[in-house]
C-alpha cells in the first residue's frame, strides 16, 4: 500500500509528518529518514488500531486486499 506523506519543517528543528488520507496520523523526527520511519510506525498503528474497532454486522464477510 502506498500512502501520501506530507512533511513540513518544526519550528524548533526537524520535521513533522502527517498522511492526508489517516486522520489524526501524524510523527515528528530530527531528522528527514527519522521522520520517514516514524511516519510509517505511526500509519502501521493507525491502521492495526482502526481495524480492531471497525463494527462487522454477523452477516458480513471479513477480507483483505493488497493495494
Amino acid at each position: 500500500m502506498k500512502l501520501k506523506i506530507v512533511i513540513h519543517p518544526a519550528e524548533e528543528g526537524g520535521f513533522w509528518a502527517e498522511i492526508p488520507a489517516l486522520p489524526g496520523c501524524v510523527s515528528e523526527g530530527d531528522t528527514y529518514d527519522e521522520t520517514l520511519a516514524n511516519i510509517r510506525e505511526a500509519a502501521e498503528g493507525w491502521l492495526d488500531v482502526a481495524g480492531e474497532k471497525a463494527e462487522i454486522s454477523d452477516d458480513a464477510q471479513l477480507a483483505e486486499i493488497d493495494l
